[in-house]
């Protein structure tokens, strides 16, 4: 599906270590179903139920669908015979059916944590009310409590579940991770993708591919195709996805002057389509708002821009940001004016050897820390410690230290 793969590759590649996997989630197609109903995706169990949620709800109706989602889950998960019980957050409700089923099984629960809830949401102005604020902070020390060991996406997500109390000894840092077999650079793929697009031909290419939602800041691209354009730049800017701002990006490009001449937009792709993308591409681009809670994110994107051997192009501080700048495995543009950021991008987008260079560099990266098959890895070490009431080895599996 579009969207973040997480769970389901390490779920498979547990199933492939000889484990038995069951995945509870919300099937989210608005298709007619009612009521739970079971699958099987790479010898993993999907328990689905159906439930509505998109990018386009408000804040209301999304933290409304998690309240719903956790009280249905809840029974489906306690009623699954499992030695661990792993909960993938965001949100933090998803505690609420995992610790109810760990508890009624008598088995650990192993926490992990892909945003910093509810730092995000309050940032964000989805939590305005200051009781609705405090019960969030409360769920979440709730959560840590009932948790044998913590997984953080990054570095920054570890330091904010250590000020909330959490042992970091518990911690395993285990961030998104790069699909290396799967998005290697293909020749043969970027031929396609370019030639079935007559406006892109031999044009250097900076893609965005995710969701177009507030936090996000895509219309950050429709600023930079301007500045390009004033330039004179032959380079192309092409955003792929969908999200609540998606149309507001759109209609801001047209008034700019840029919408399809030299930015584009296509509907969001699945995961299996996304490697043509990149193979195409010049260079990859990581979008979000200038945010302090947003520089822990661990954008899929990222790391995918690291496998496809492509540089990086961020607009966000954080350890990301240091990533690219220490590893010089693209442009780190943080605050950066935007003329600046054009003629830069518009310099090493035209340098073969600035290209090679960078691009070598994301890939050595993702070879080294970030390949999904090393990071199932440590999360296997982490769940068999868990059980083995060696929780305290979380932080020795997975240290969450990123530099070449």
């Amino acid at each position: 599906m579009p969207g973040g793969t997480r769970s389901y590759e390490m779920a498979r590649r547990l199933v492939a270590m000889g484990h038995e996997v069951n995945i509870v989630t919300s099937w989210c197609e608005q298709d007619g179903r009612k009521g739970w109903f079971q699958t099987e995706e790479a010898g993993i169990r999907v328990h689905w139920l159906p439930a509505p949620y998109s990018n386009y709800m408000s804040y209301r109706q999304r933290i409304q669908a998690f309240f719903d989602f956790a009280w249905h889950s809840a029974r489906k998960a306690a009623a699954l015979e499992v030695d661990v019980v792993f909960a993938t957050s965001t949100p933090l409700t998803i505690s609420l059916p995992a610790v109810y089923a760990a508890k009624k099984q008598k088995v650990p629960m192993v926490f992990e944590v892909r945003d910093l809830w509810p730092e995000m949401p309050i940032a964000m102005g989805a939590l305005k009310n200051k009781s609705m604020r405090y019960a969030a902070r409360e769920l979440e020390k709730w959560a840590y409590r009932h948790s044998k060991a913590v997984v953080a996406l990054s570095p920054g997500m570890k330091a904010g579940i250590v000020s909330a109390g959490f042992s970091s000894k518990k911690i395993a840092v285990i961030p998104n991770s790069s699909d290396n077999v799967e998005f290697a650079y293909n020749p043969t793929a970027e031929k396609i993708f370019r030639g079935s697009r007559p406006w892109l031909g031999d044009r250097p290419l900076l893609c965005y591919a995710g969701t177009f939602g507030k936090v996000n800041g895509v219309g950050y691209a429709v600023s930079l195709a301007k500045a390009l354009l004033d330039r004179k730049s032959d380079i192309c800017i092409l955003l792929v996805g969908d999200g609540a701002e998606r149309n507001l990006v759109i209609q801001d490009a047209k008034e700019a002057g840029v919408f399809e001449v030299n930015l584009f937009f296509e509907p969001e792709m699945p995961k299996s389509k996304m490697p043509e993308l990149f193979s195409a591409a010049t260079m990859c681009s990581s979008l979000f708002i200038d945010l302090p809670e947003m520089r822990a994110n661990s954008a899929n994107k990222f790391f995918d821009t690291l496998a496809a051997g492509k540089p990086a192009f961020i607009n966000y501080g954080g350890w990301m940001h240091d990533l690219v700048t220490s590893n010089h495995c693209g442009l780190a543009m943080w605050r950066t004016p935007i003329d600046a950021v054009a003629a830069k991008l518009d310099s090493v987008m035209h340098d073969p050897s600035w290209l090679c260079k960078a691009g070598e560099s994301s890939r050595r990266l993702a070879e080294e820390y970030f390949d999904r098959d090393k990071l199932a890895a440590q999360l296997e070490q982490l769940l068999i410690s868990v059980l083995d009431g060696k929780a305290e080895r979380a932080e020795d599996i997975a240290p969450g230290r990123h530099t070449l």
